[in-house]
């Protein structure tokens, strides 16, 4: 049989086991039937043979989470009970209405009012890193921009926490270090907890396990929560529970609710040759063939691990630097000199919906980003500052030689023309699932603190409807 016949039938029966697996009631799942083109289609054949070299594969959904779960999680992410003054919550950043994120280079936490690119900090103050996008978490093994929450090979949970995450609060983990992210930024004083004016603020920044008491201490006063909480966790009392039992709802919401699969690229590793076009098909091509599939591999296109690729640095920083006002990524968690301004390779399914790019959201348009790779040197040398906000554009820092001084090598020597970009950007756009367009449905209508519900539109029981 000739070799593009074999690839192509090996591919049809993968994928036809694969759906076999598959929940009836996905609504994100592929078409189950796909009609191949007879006459077969040379550069899709070549796209399937660097695909499988370069380790890209489908993306399986997790099983479905217990809906008394999800319930809980939905809750607590929209709930400004969480916050230490009641003004924020997780989703005020990861807004639904904006791809899971918050339309900004970066967040601007508690303290703040209005939503989105018109959210303002009385103070001027920003959060130092851009607010990751939400989808497909469960696939991301080291989370944050730093990478510092990740689970090892032996099943430790690693947290800025250290041993104050306890293991009584990872063995309530369901979904590995996903379970453990909703711990840390009601911990941030910029984020969510405040410096006063609230019982929260009055810990010391290491008191990290008296924080999460405290808001297990909120929670349990709404009588709601408590029955939601037990009805989560069969078998439990709330007084038995942490804020690891919290934290662990939060991700099982992700996981269930945040999940897509059904992108024309997604249709396209299920045989279907016509689910991109082709402009898109070269695109491909382009970025299998160039570096671009080094870093951006496997299910959920990341590896997973951090490189420098030479975005300029802006914002108020980490504290880093001779100012305080770099951030050096990755070191912060190693110590490591050469990780610094290393930061975590962002997945890129539903990457068009998710601007600003970078981890400061340096660059406000994807195809601008995907240009930066190329000859990426120059490209940060003459960074255009026009590009952001007004308020951040005298914060970019000149520290372009110190961050090109660790580049990643992967990127010496990358040249793309402006076709080959434009292909690219257009493959982009294939890696979005219809279904991530439409999330206003996530937002309850309202949630068991009484408090405002961010996002919320229109009508009083919009979004409380969850059930596929």
């Amino acid at each position: 049989m000739p070799v593009n016949s074999l690839l192509r039938t090996m591919a049809v029966s993968a994928v036809l086991l694969w759906l076999a697996a598959c929940s009836a009631d996905d609504a994100t799942a592929p078409s189950p039937v796909v009609e191949l083109s007879k006459a077969g289609n040379p550069l899709a054949d070549e796209v399937r043979r660097l695909t499988v070299a370069r380790g890209i594969t489908p993306l399986e959904r997790p099983a479905r989470v217990r809906r008394e779960l999800v319930q809980l999680g939905r809750a607590l992410a929209f709930d400004k009970i969480l916050s230490g003054n009641r003004d924020i919550s997780c989703m005020t950043c990861h807004l639904p209405a904006f791809g899971t994120g918050d339309s900004r280079s970066l967040s601007i936490g508690q303290g703040a009012s209005a939503l989105g690119p018109d959210r303002l900090h009385p103070l001027g103050a920003f959060i130092p890193r851009n607010a990751p996008p939400l989808f497909n978490l469960f696939a991301i093994k080291p989370l944050f921009w730093d990478g510092r929450v990740f689970q090892d090979d032996l099943g430790q949970h690693h947290t800025p926490a250290g041993d104050r995450l306890t293991p009584e609060m990872t063995r309530v983990f369901e979904f590995g270090t996903l379970s453990a992210l909703p711990l840390m930024p009601v911990l941030s004083r910029s984020e969510m907890r405040a410096d006063t004016g609230n019982e929260l603020a009055g810990f010391t920044d290491t008191q990290e396990r008296e924080i999460w008491n405290a808001l297990m201490d909120r929670l349990g006063r709404v009588r709601k929560y408590r029955r939601m909480f037990e009805a989560a966790y069969p078998g439990q009392r709330f007084e038995g529970m942490t804020f690891a039992h919290a934290s662990n709802a939060i991700a099982g919401f992700f996981t269930d609710k945040l999940t897509f699969n059904n992108s024309p690229w997604d249709r396209f590793l299920a045989g279907n040759d016509r689910a991109l076009t082709p402009t898109q098909l070269a695109g491909a091509k382009n970025f299998m063939s160039a570096r671009c599939s080094v870093c951006h591999n496997g299910p959920a296109l990341t590896d997973n691990l951090f490189h420098n690729v030479a975005v300029a640095q802006l914002g108020p920083g980490q504290g880093d630097g001779a100012g305080g006002r770099d951030d050096f990524g990755r070191m912060r968690v190693t110590g490591l000199p050469a990780d610094r301004y290393a930061f975590r390779t962002p997945p890129l399914r539903n990457v068009e919906l998710t601007a600003p790019y970078g981890h400061d959201g340096a660059f406000t348009d994807l195809r601008a980003f995907i240009d930066h790779y190329s000859e990426s040197d120059i490209k940060l040398r003459s960074f255009d500052v026009n590009q952001l906000e007004p308020a951040l554009r005298g914060s970019v820092l000149a520290t372009f030689e110190e961050i090109l001084a660790t580049r990643d090598p992967l990127l010496q020597g990358v040249v793309f023309t402006p076709q080959q970009v434009d292909e690219v950007t257009e493959f982009m756009k294939a890696l979005t699932d219809p279904a991530a367009r439409r999330l206003d449905r996530l937002t309850p209508g309202q949630v068991p603190s009484g408090l405002p519900v961010d996002g919320r539109r229109g009508g009083s029981g919009h979004g409380d409807d969850l059930d596929d």
